[in-house]
């Protein structure tokens, strides 16, 4: 049965606040989050009546899944663009920033990725913190590791599949 109005504004009341904390903690950016739910609930206004099934905060999750997708698709693009026009787009204010970090538990999160950063060999720290946090290219980090660029891109890769396990253990443990 497609959806109504009411039936949206049920999904918002019910669904809004998780969807930001979702998006901040995959986005890592309160601003994107914010405007990631608001693409969301405009998709699933302009698409409710082709809504078909029986659970519709599924089928909102699997719109924000999309959104998701779109975001880091086009996301690189448009910073690009943005900073070789000197352009900053508007932003939140500082309540609405620190709300979104509270309600997403970004704090936490940055501090378990750091721990769990530590944690990892000292090559694939390195490897990691070049590639990601440097955005050095492959051949780059080879050169400062010593290695040719094959070895560099297993670093990097062996680093990001063990911190993406480590959280994912964290989460299944319900940390």
């Amino acid at each position: 049965m497609p959806l109504d109005a009411d039936d949206i504004a049920r999904l918002y009341g019910t669904h809004a606040r998780a969807l930001v904390a979702y998006f901040a903690r995959r986005t890592f950016d309160a601003q994107a989050a914010a405007e990631l739910m608001a693409e969301t609930f405009a998709s699933a206004v302009a698409d409710r009546r082709r809504f078909r099934g029986d659970d519709a905060g599924a089928w909102l999750y699997g719109i924000a899944r999309h959104q998701l997708l779109q975001w880091y698709r086009r996301a690189g693009v448009e910073r690009r663009a943005l900073a070789r026009l000197g352009l900053d787009p508007p932003g939140l204010t500082d309540d609405e920033y620190e709300r979104i970090e509270e309600l997403s538990g970004l704090a936490e999160l940055r501090g378990r990725v750091a721990d769990l950063l530590g944690a990892l060999p000292d090559e694939h720290q390195l490897a990691l913190r070049l590639r990601v946090v440097e955005e050095r290219g492959y051949d780059e980090v080879a050169a400062a590791l010593g290695v040719d660029e094959q070895a560099a891109r297993a670093r990097v890769s062996r680093a990001l599949r063990g911190l993406a396990a480590d959280l994912e253990a964290e989460a299944a443990r319900g940390r």
